[in-house]
């Protein structure tokens, strides 16, 4: 199956590596005459050729990659060479012009393919070009998800999956992939796609960048059974799928009865960690069932062993249950941690410490090294990850010269952002993500504005907060963006900004279609579902009110208004009252009608709000917010995966009956939001039996109260154990503190540098900022001295001294995005 005549001629990988570093500096670019070239050609080898004209002028950017490219496939068994044609030449590859903007790939003397020059742009791509050609067996192409679960069907129980997303063919991921798969590729089935899409439709997370995971499907002999997928986490390159395949060969468990410091294995000759599980007699099954779960977490990352403390001759102290050892020659770490996360996250938290000082290193960076652990989590993710390119070209970068012309050319959404801020920069990787789902889709223009160089752009419209996300539609006022600083959120704004809210129908055929989903269809998927207001001709208050929250919610909610003669026909078709809502729910194909009889513009608001929540929604980081903000206690149902039947119908028995409406009923998910682990640990101290139900009192007194865990979760039982707390009856088995969000290091608390600067130039007039209007207005007053402004302007924002009022006036806005983020 992954077998070709071209793995003949392949090597060991560590022969080619020797290769790669040792081989003579003296090869070049051979030069040949096309009767001398097609001589030296031998059966079965594989020789990449160009032609050109002997005394012609030569793309020389081209022969200068391919003369680098001579060492790299000559340690593939790949000769290469210029032919140099005469006007006499009558050989087809000397012909006419076209034919001399070629390269050619032979096999023997059989052509196997015809590379334009233009496609092989530098030595990375030649390799990778050439090797995808020869190694047409071993690496399959797919587009599709169809494509990956049929190559996956057809190999389980047969061979494991390679499977590799690079952003394009001939870049330098692509040739890795290449490179491991000469090696590899009568091992492993080696899947190429190149498709963005494919790579979303297995839950892959930063899709702008190269992936490879590898399909467990050896192992895997019911056909009903999905194939494990353990993901590559380091760059691709060469010597990291190697390590990566290296690592995943070893065995996934070993057990060893021997002093830790002693013990030596494939992972630690690669660089990687081991994790000793301490076990005894007693508690073997369970603690090797432990270990292979944290095997199967740290797979590719560190090698996992199950040490044997009965069978030791040296002591360990009575309370480790883990041993970590970091690298050869260096003393063992004894260990207390009671949970798999615990284990997975001191492996990783090593990984990038070691990686953070390995960068500093190439660098020769020789400042302060407390400094590379930052004290903010989102700080130091962005730090960690400082090395990490961007595709910034997908959106346009503009300047105080550019800005006016682009966003009046064309509807844009503007990214104002802070070089020096980490949120700022967190977010940017949110927004490119954005750009790049909308690559191919003309909807809106992405651009971006770094205030930290065009400070006087920021301060012209408005912007005091970081980063800060507008939109700009010609004949309007710029829109603000105030959801999520996420990718999925940030990207519904934008789809569904695409029509202006509310929508005004003019029929009763019209407003069926809106309501069905039929006249926005391609939104959908971006909403909960359409809202229309309902009107009399006359009610122009009621009208104007709705038009205010329809606007408001632009890029959240659908809104739509009907207020023609005949609108009675759906005020009785629907038992609405004017004025009124329509809800249509596309989930339950249901639609609800809400009056609206002496409601203003806010309460118009809130009540779309309110009715697009779920009765028992999972709890999420993204959509906790929304539900704290309702103001009541949590009814919380924690489980390690989908929840179970009988308990939800329990609750929603109980919701529908109306005995928790003092309460917000909801699930939180382990396995999909794991900090779930992290907030019982807070509650019990060690991880309790799951599933557990739990009542936390948040915005007053901080209690937290525990269902019996010796009760069934059943609709009686439940009803009886709140009236219980609704009477004082139950102890609480814990008490959360009141204490608010502070930095660990009063150095960073920016709000305190602020107040001190704020001070020390309490003689000095802070700018003034502008009212936000259309950037269509004429900028006719300026400073002549247009410098001047630019440095003063650029050193307030630098140190944050921001006119005071202001900054307040958004404080409540900009801590909403912060603790959201």
């Amino acid at each position: 199956m992954m077998s070709s005549s071209f793995s003949a001629c392949r090597v060991g990988f560590s022969f080619v590596m020797m290769n790669i570093f040792y081989k003579s500096a003296g090869d070049s670019l051979p030069e040949l005459s096309p009767q001398k070239y097609f001589n030296t050609l031998q059966p079965g080898k594989a020789s990449l050729a160009y032609f050109c004209q002997a005394n012609s002028p030569s793309p020389s950017i081209f022969l200068e990659e391919l003369n680098e490219a001579v060492k790299p496939l000559q340690n593939y068994g790949i000769s290469v060479a210029k032919v140099n044609c005469v006007k006499e030449e009558t050989s087809r590859y000397c012909g006419k012009e076209k034919d001399l903007m070629k390269a050619y790939l032979f096999r023997g003397n059989v052509l196997l393919r015809e590379f334009p020059t233009d496609t092989l742009f530098d030595v990375n791509a030649i390799v990778a070009h050439v090797l995808f050609a020869l190694l047409f067996n071993e690496v399959k192409y797919v587009t599709t998800l169809e494509d990956l679960q049929n190559m996956e069907n057809a190999l389980k129980g047969k061979a494991d999956i390679a499977f590799s997303y690079v952003r394009a063919v001939g870049t330098p991921e692509h040739r890795a992939v290449m490179e491991a798969a000469f090696v590899y590729g009568t091992t492993y089935q080696f899947v190429l796609t190149t498709e963005i899409a494919l790579l979303e439709s297995i839950g892959a997370k930063d899709i702008e960048y190269a992936h490879l995971y590898f399909f467990h499907c050896k192992v895997v002999l019911d056909l009903t059974h999905l194939c494990r997928r353990t993901l590559m986490e380091q760059p691709l390159t060469t010597l990291n799928i190697h390590q990566f395949i290296k690592t995943i060969e070893a065995p996934l468990l070993t057990e060893v009865a021997e002093d830790p410091q002693q013990v030596s294995t494939v992972h630690l000759q690669l660089g990687l960690p081991l994790v000793f599980i301490v076990s005894q007699q007693a508690t073997y099954e369970a603690d090797r069932r432990t270990a292979e779960w944290v095997a199967w977490r740290l797979l590719g990352k560190a090698g996992v062993l199950l040490l044997m403390r009965d069978s030791l001759a040296v002591d360990i102290p009575q309370h480790t249950n883990v041993v970590f050892k970091r690298e050869e020659r260096v003393p063992v770490e004894f260990l207390v941690l009671h949970d798999i996360d615990l284990i997975v996250s001191h492996v990783e938290n090593n990984m990038h410490i070691e990686e953070i000082q390995e960068g500093e290193d190439e660098d020769h960076d020789m400042e302060d090294p407390d400094i590379d652990i930052q004290d903010d989590e989102v700080a130091e993710t962005v730090h960690r990850d400082r090395k990490r390119q961007l595709p910034l070209e997908l959106t346009v970068e503009l300047t105080e010269e550019t800005f006016n012309a682009t966003v009046m050319a064309s509807d844009s959404i503007v990214l104002f952002y802070a070089g020096w801020q980490a949120v700022s920069m967190a977010f940017l990787q949110s927004y490119i993500d954005v750009a790049i789902k909308l690559k191919d889709t003309p909807t809106m223009l992405l651009t971006r504005v770094n205030c930290a160089d065009w400070s006087g752009v920021c301060t012209k419209h408005n912007v005091t907060e970081f980063p800060v996300v507008k939109m700009y539609k010609e004949g309007g006022n710029p829109v603000s963006y105030a959801g999520m600083l996420g990718t999925e959120d940030l990207l519904k704004f934008i789809q569904l900004n695409r029509i202006s809210c509310p929508v005004n129908i003019t029929s009763v055929q019209e407003a069926e279609e809106y309501l069905s989903g039929e006249l926005y269809q391609d939104l959908l998927s971006y909403s909960s579902g359409p809202v229309l207001g309902l009107f009399s001709p006359t009610m122009t208050t009621a009208k104007e009110d709705f038009t205010e929250a329809g606007n408001y919610l632009r890029g959240c909610v659908i809104t739509g208004i009907y207020s023609e003669e005949d609108v009675l026909i759906l005020s009785n078709k629907y038992a609405a009252t004017l004025p009124a809502l329509l809800l249509a729910r596309h989930k339950g194909g249901k639609i609800e009608s809400i009056p609206l009889a002496n409601t203003h513009a806010e309460d118009i608001v809130q009540i779309i709000k309110n009715a697009f929540l779920e009765t028992f929604p999972e709890i999420t980081v993204e959509n906790l917010p929304t539900y704290l903000r309702l103001q009541k206690p949590l009814l919380i149902l924690f489980s390690d995966g989908s929840i179970i039947p009988q308990y939800k119908k329990a609750i929603l028995t109980l919701v529908k009956e109306k005995h928790l409406d003092s309460l917000t009923p909801c699930w939180l998910n382990l396995k999909n939001t794991p900090v779930g682990r992290g907030i019982l640990q807070a509650y019990f101290d060690t991880l309790p039996p799951l599933p557990l139900l739990v009542v936390v009192n948040l915005h007053s007194g901080g209690q937290v109260f525990a269902f019996p865990s010796d009760q069934a979760i059943t609709e009686q039982n439940l009803l009886l154990w709140l009236k219980k707390l609704e009477a004082g009856l139950e102890s609480h088995i814990t008490i959360l503190p009141a204490q608010e969000w502070k930095p660990p290091l009063p150095a960073y608390d920016f709000l305190s540098m602020m107040e001190a600067a704020a001070s020390r130039h309490s003689t000095r007039k802070g700018p003034e900022y502008m009212k936000e209007t259309g950037v269509q207005e004429s900028d006719e007053e300026q400073h002549e001295d247009k410098s001047a402004i630019r440095k003063e302007l650029t050193e307030t924002l630098r140190i944050k001294h921001w006119n005071r009022s202001n900054w307040f006036k958004e404080a409540e806005k900009s801590s909403r995005h912060d603790k959201e983020l």
